[in-house]
């Protein structure tokens, strides 16, 4: 769980919602630093064979599907999820790309 704004927003719950668009085929949500809101959320995207999901529009379908403190603020689109032994997401390291993301100042 990370909070929004003083919010709570649960990665699995945003998951589960994200994964109902047809062109992603896996995703992990992390919380990650925020100098308004305290944290937001940042999605790390697998998508779908063949789909090219474009980021913008990603984040706006999100907007249009969930609450507002829910969406997340970033999407990332990689190849794969760093995984564990046992398939579980590595979080933690999703959470510190996520860190460095945001204090370079890049868009993702």
């Amino acid at each position: 769980m990370f909070i929004v704004g003083g919010f709570n927003a649960y990665p699995a719950e945003i998951e589960n919602l994200m994964l109902r668009n047809h062109q992603i085929a896996q995703v992990a949500v992390v919380g990650v630093p925020d100098g308004r809101l305290g944290e937001v959320g940042m999605a790390f995207v697998v998508s779908r064979p063949h789909a090219s999901p474009d980021p913008d529009e990603l984040l706006s379908w999100c907007r249009a599907e969930m609450a507002n403190f829910k969406a997340p603020r970033y999407v990332v689109l990689v190849e794969e999820l760093p995984l564990n032994a046992t398939g579980k997401v590595l979080k933690f390291e999703l959470r510190e790309r996520g860190r460095e993301i945001v204090a370079s100042g890049l868009q993702p």
